[in-house]
């Protein structure tokens, strides 16, 4: 794995994040809080958890903190609320992304889970991780708002990849 591929799977959070959002902007606040049968209860629990497993896993691997707990869904009372906080997180992790060498990428990250128990990984695992593992809760996101009538539309790497300006092949 690479900066470049990492910044690609990233890309691809980013935009995905951004369909679901949009759906979640079409229901109601009353929808966007309910208990929908989610692993996380509601849309908002949902996106909330994606949001904070971002945010846990960025602290993890920039600055060597391990937060204790994840952030609460209470914390964010609205859909902009939320929206707000995430765009100052897509920006922090991008400008984190944006100064990792290939080097840094292969090298090891020590951590601990909110448990508290000590790991260590490749970093371009954790990376990995946060994407797939958003990858995860926005589908249980947007099985609830397809339900209320918003579907997100596609979510695939591969339309995304599909949508994006062909990337010329480097020199032979």
């Amino acid at each position: 794995m690479n900066t470049a591929e990492i910044a690609t799977l990233f890309d691809y959070n980013y935009w995905a994040n951004g369909r679901v959002l949009n759906a979640a902007s079409r229901v109601t606040p009353a929808q966007f809080v309910a208990p929908a049968g989610l692993s996380h209860g509601s849309v908002r629990g949902a996106l909330v958890h994606v949001l904070s497993a971002e945010v846990v896993w960025r602290l993890r691997c920039q600055e060597g903190i391990s937060p204790p707990a994840m952030l609460l869904e209470t914390g964010f009372p609205t859909l902009d609320s939320l929206r707000e906080f995430w765009n100052e997180e897509e920006q922090a992790m991008r400008a984190y992304l944006a100064g990792l060498t290939d080097d840094d990428i292969n090298g090891t990250v020590r951590y601990k889970t909110t448990k508290r128990v000590s790991h260590q990984n490749p970093l371009w695992h954790l990376l990995a991780h946060v994407v797939n593992h958003g990858t995860q809760f926005r589908g249980e996101a947007a099985v609830a708002l397809t339900a209320y009538g918003q579907s997100p539309g596609d979510l695939d790497l591969i339309f995304f990849l599909r949508a994006m300006p062909a990337i010329p092949a480097p020199p032979a």
